[in-house]
């Protein structure tokens, strides 16, 4: 003998198919609102320095690579030449950063910090102690988060890589 799913069962059944396309299911929506909270944050402790969170990643990448061309300091903060070069031209402008063309190839364009650039990262050190005590989580939750995100990253760009349709 066969049941015919009531009219209740099968409104029952579709919001567990569904339940995936919920906004609150999405873990790229999860990832988005805390990137958003984190800029928040960033935004109010590195206004004392001047800086905003986009402008704070390119000195981070300075202060501990020193000099690099344009191209590779795009690829360490994962940004194009037309996203970055606004950034260093404001960093520029504020004495923070000198720009030159190099002498073994005019197409490269080299970043290197200024002495004040150099000074500032001095006032910088108490922002990661800010931003961590901000997230209410200890430095091995933190380790872990970050390694997981790491992970998650390397996952992702392989799979954009390999464009299979399992993954797709």
């Amino acid at each position: 003998m066969t049941t015919t799913p009531t009219p209740s069962t099968a409104v029952s059944e579709a919001p567990a198919a569904e339940e995936y396309l919920r906004l609150d299911q999405q873990i790229c929506f999860s990832l988005h609102a805390a990137s958003r909270a984190f800029n928040g944050v960033y935004r109010v402790v590195l206004k004392e320095l001047g800086l905003t969170y986009p402008q704070y990643l390119v000195m981070l990448v300075l202060w501990e690579r020193g000099e690099l061309p344009v191209k590779k300091l795009g690829e360490h903060l994962r940004l194009d030449s037309g996203t970055l070069s606004p950034l260093l031209k404001r960093l520029e402008a504020a004495g923070l950063v000198r720009r030159e063309r190099s002498t073994q190839d005019e197409r490269s364009v080299h970043v290197h910090l200024t002495d004040d650039g150099m000074a500032l990262k001095e006032r910088a050190l108490l922002v990661p102690r800010r931003i961590a005590a901000a997230t209410g989580f200890d430095i091995a939750e933190i380790t872990d988060l970050r390694a997981r995100l790491d992970d998650l990253t390397r996952m992702l760009d392989a799979a954009a890589l390999n464009e299979t349709p399992e993954c797709f």
